[in-house]
């Protein structure tokens, strides 16, 4: 019998926030491709995560030491997902072909938030 162990690739993010593209600092679009299109962007009051038409690229942002870490996870690596709906929130949970797991929280949605969480999800899972 075999067992594959499942890490947590990063913490989960609490993104807060929907930002425009156009608030994007450069220091995020420099990590896109030139033909590259984003979909949505969220924030924490750190941390920012930015959905494009290819993959994901998320910056965890450390208060204690200011390290920054980036993670840029195309999404044809995700093996499953789910998206898990709650009265004021929402997590969309990933499973990559790693074996690493991620969560991502979205909070304080009001309707109109869960609709557009909703199109980036199905976005998400039928670019891969």
């Amino acid at each position: 019998m075999a067992y594959i162990k499942y890490k947590e690739l990063t913490k989960y993010f609490n993104f807060n926030k929907r930002i425009n593209e156009e608030d994007l600092p450069t220091y995020v679009t420099d990590y896109f491709k030139k033909d590259e299109k984003v979909i949505q962007a969220y924030q924490t009051s750190r941390d920012k995560g930015v959905f494009t038409n290819e993959r994901m690229v998320l910056f965890d942002v450390n208060p204690l030491d200011g390290s920054k870490k980036i993670h840029i996870i195309p999404y044809s690596s995700i093996s499953s997902s789910a998206i898990l709906y709650k009265r004021s929130s929402a997590s969309i949970l990933f499973s990559f072909d790693s074996g690493y797991q991620m969560e991502l929280k979205f909070i304080h949605l009001d309707a109109r938030g869960k609709t557009d969480l909703r199109k980036l999800f199905s976005y998400i899972i039928n670019t891969k």
